[in-house]
């Protein structure tokens, strides 16, 4: 599917807000999804009308100082005209959306990838268009402190740490955030990262972080995209 097609005109939304049938879902994860950078200030809404409660607001730069960017969900045309997006929101409370105007957004990048994360089984698996292309055991946050569950997306990635350090040899932030450790610094952003102690691996080991051996977390940073849904259940 075309960036044009998925975002393509529909009927103009009630003064309730757009019916259902009128908001196009155009993310598939694992088939294809989509993502944008964010290309200025915005307030995210319960509704595609700037009449609407906010829920989240939306900056320029990460936490981590990276160019902040956000999945595309669904896409409708509000009753002013304009064309709206709901997207997924790296903010508490984990899990949480809201209506943007498009024009917030640089053009959208499509992926084909999904990062599955199966919190029962202590495994990770990335898909891409629509088949398994990796699996690996993993480290998760431990009973009081335990990886969040949802629907999130792979933010950003960092490289070169030193030798020997908790984050191994590549990290990734997610949009998901801690629910237990709020007061952590940079508000406790849950990574997907190796680590300096693969003998706990698999298993409960984290403050919430999801944890690979060097290896696993190297091959999937050459096949796994920032703007990658992540699933984890």
């Amino acid at each position: 599917m075309s960036v044009s097609l998925a975002l393509g005109l529909v009927p103009s939304e009630s003064a309730a807000g757009p019916r259902k049938s009128d908001v196009t879902r155009i993310s598939r994860p694992g088939i294809q999804s989509y993502w944008a950078f964010v290309e200025r200030r915005v307030v995210a809404r319960t509704r595609p009308s700037r009449a609407a409660k906010a829920v989240g607001k939306l900056s320029l730069r990460t936490e981590d100082g990276t160019d902040e960017l956000v999945m595309v969900l669904d896409r409708t045309r509000g009753a002013d005209g304009r064309r709206w997006v709901r997207v997924r929101l790296p903010i508490r409370p984990v899990r949480s959306t809201g209506w943007i105007p498009l024009d917030a957004l640089e053009p959208l990048v499509a992926v084909k990838t999904w990062l599955r994360i199966d919190t029962r089984r202590l495994r990770a698996t990335l898909m891409r268009s629509g088949r398994a292309i990796f699996r690996a055991p993993i480290g998760i946050g431990e009973t009081r402190w335990p990886t969040p569950r949802g629907d999130f997306y792979i933010r950003n990635k960092f490289v070169g740490f030193p030798s020997d350090t908790i984050y191994g040899a590549l990290a990734f932030g997610t949009s998901a955030k801690s629910e237990k450790l709020t007061d952590w610094p940079r508000g406790g952003i849950i990574g997907i990262h190796g680590t300096n102690q693969p003998e706990l691996i698999p298993g409960r080991v984290s403050h919430g972080c999801i944890r690979m051996i060097n290896a696993d977390i190297l091959r999937l940073g050459r096949l796994m995209p920032v703007g990658t849904p992540v699933s984890i259940r």
